[in-house]
Protein backbone atom coordinates (compact mmCIF):
# COMPACT_ATOMS: atom_id res chain seq x y z
CA UNK A 1 0.00 0.00 0.00
CA UNK A 2 1.27 3.41 -1.36
CA UNK A 3 0.31 6.90 0.08
CA UNK A 4 1.63 9.90 -2.04
CA UNK A 5 1.52 13.48 -2.67
CA UNK A 6 1.56 15.02 -6.36
CA UNK A 7 2.11 18.27 -6.57
CA UNK A 8 1.52 20.26 -10.01
CA UNK A 9 4.40 22.45 -11.53
CA UNK A 10 4.33 26.22 -10.07
CA UNK A 11 3.82 29.36 -12.34
CA UNK A 12 6.08 31.92 -12.82
CA UNK A 13 3.00 34.30 -12.12
CA UNK A 14 0.81 32.39 -9.57
CA UNK A 15 0.92 33.68 -6.02
CA UNK A 16 1.21 31.07 -3.04
CA UNK A 17 -2.34 30.34 -2.45
CA UNK A 18 -2.82 29.79 -6.05
CA UNK A 19 -3.46 26.15 -7.33
CA UNK A 20 -4.83 24.96 -10.53
CA UNK A 21 -7.40 21.94 -8.73
CA UNK A 22 -10.79 23.04 -8.97
CA UNK A 23 -13.50 20.08 -7.75
CA UNK A 24 -14.10 19.58 -11.05
CA UNK A 25 -10.89 19.35 -12.26
CA UNK A 26 -10.20 17.16 -8.74
CA UNK A 27 -13.19 14.89 -9.88
CA UNK A 28 -12.02 14.00 -13.50
CA UNK A 29 -8.16 13.82 -12.33
CA UNK A 30 -9.74 11.12 -10.01
CA UNK A 31 -11.12 9.68 -12.96
CA UNK A 32 -8.41 9.30 -14.96
CA UNK A 33 -6.23 8.10 -12.12
CA UNK A 34 -8.44 5.31 -11.26
CA UNK A 35 -8.18 4.34 -15.17
CA UNK A 36 -4.23 4.19 -15.68
CA UNK A 37 -4.22 2.49 -12.18
CA UNK A 38 -6.59 -0.30 -13.50
CA UNK A 39 -4.81 -0.44 -16.22
CA UNK A 40 -1.06 -1.09 -14.20
CA UNK A 41 -3.12 -4.07 -12.23
CA UNK A 42 -3.28 -1.47 -8.85
CA UNK A 43 -6.09 -0.06 -7.16
CA UNK A 44 -6.69 3.92 -6.15
CA UNK A 45 -8.48 2.97 -3.14
CA UNK A 46 -8.52 7.02 -1.74
CA UNK A 47 -8.16 9.81 -3.65
CA UNK A 48 -8.21 13.96 -2.33
CA UNK A 49 -6.94 16.99 -2.88
CA UNK A 50 -6.34 20.49 -2.27
CA UNK A 51 -6.36 23.44 -4.92
CA UNK A 52 -2.15 23.20 -5.29
CA UNK A 53 -1.84 19.43 -4.43
CA UNK A 54 -3.20 15.76 -4.56
CA UNK A 55 -2.98 12.69 -2.45
CA UNK A 56 -3.17 8.94 -3.34
CA UNK A 57 -3.75 5.45 -1.55
CA UNK A 58 -2.82 3.10 -4.09
CA UNK A 59 -2.53 -0.78 -3.60
CA UNK A 60 -0.24 -2.11 -6.27
CA UNK A 61 1.54 -5.84 -6.46
CA UNK A 62 5.04 -5.53 -5.93
CA UNK A 63 5.89 -6.52 -10.21
CA UNK A 64 4.71 -3.05 -10.29
CA UNK A 65 7.78 -0.54 -10.08
CA UNK A 66 6.67 2.58 -8.42
CA UNK A 67 8.23 5.18 -10.94
CA UNK A 68 6.81 3.69 -13.47
CA UNK A 69 3.37 3.79 -12.26
CA UNK A 70 4.14 8.01 -10.85
CA UNK A 71 5.21 8.32 -14.30
CA UNK A 72 1.86 6.86 -15.72
CA UNK A 73 -0.17 8.29 -13.40
CA UNK A 74 1.27 11.96 -14.14
CA UNK A 75 1.47 11.49 -17.72
CA UNK A 76 -1.97 10.57 -18.52
CA UNK A 77 -3.92 12.87 -16.16
CA UNK A 78 -1.42 15.63 -17.65
CA UNK A 79 -2.10 14.78 -21.10
CA UNK A 80 -5.83 14.72 -20.28
CA UNK A 81 -6.59 17.83 -17.78
CA UNK A 82 -4.44 20.05 -20.56
CA UNK A 83 -6.50 18.89 -23.17
CA UNK A 84 -9.90 19.32 -21.56
CA UNK A 85 -9.59 22.59 -19.24
CA UNK A 86 -6.64 23.96 -21.22
CA UNK A 87 -7.68 27.81 -20.46
CA UNK A 88 -8.19 27.06 -17.05
CA UNK A 89 -4.89 25.37 -16.49
CA UNK A 90 -2.68 27.63 -18.85
CA UNK A 91 -3.17 30.26 -15.90
CA UNK A 92 -1.48 28.44 -13.34
CA UNK A 93 1.33 25.95 -14.46
CA UNK A 94 4.61 27.40 -16.44
CA UNK A 95 6.00 26.26 -19.47
CA UNK A 96 4.81 23.01 -20.75
CA UNK A 97 4.45 20.97 -17.27
CA UNK A 98 1.62 20.08 -15.62
CA UNK A 99 3.10 18.03 -12.92
CA UNK A 100 6.56 18.96 -11.06
CA UNK A 101 9.07 16.78 -11.48
CA UNK A 102 9.41 15.29 -8.13
CA UNK A 103 6.48 13.68 -5.54
CA UNK A 104 6.16 12.02 -2.36
CA UNK A 105 5.74 8.58 -1.59
CA UNK A 106 5.38 6.47 1.55
CA UNK A 107 4.76 2.67 2.05
CA UNK A 108 1.42 2.33 4.65
CA UNK A 109 1.72 -1.28 5.31
CA UNK A 110 2.73 -0.84 9.52
CA UNK A 111 -0.17 2.08 9.53
CA UNK A 112 -3.78 1.58 9.59
CA UNK A 113 -5.46 2.00 6.78
CA UNK A 114 -8.60 3.93 8.78
CA UNK A 115 -5.89 6.32 9.50
CA UNK A 116 -4.60 7.51 6.36
CA UNK A 117 -8.23 7.08 4.66
CA UNK A 118 -9.41 9.81 7.01
CA UNK A 119 -6.14 11.75 6.18
CA UNK A 120 -7.00 11.89 2.76
CA UNK A 121 -10.72 12.35 3.06
CA UNK A 122 -10.11 15.39 5.14
CA UNK A 123 -8.35 17.47 2.80
CA UNK A 124 -9.91 20.98 2.29
CA UNK A 125 -11.26 20.34 -1.42
CA UNK A 126 -12.10 23.68 -3.21
CA UNK A 127 -14.98 24.28 -4.20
Amino acid sequence: MLGGLLRPAPSAGAGACDGVFTDEILRRCEEIMREVCAKANAELREFNGERDHVHLLIHYPPQVKLSTLVGSLKGVSAHYLRKEYADHVRRYLWGEHFWSPSYFAASCGGAPLSVIKEYIEEQKRPD
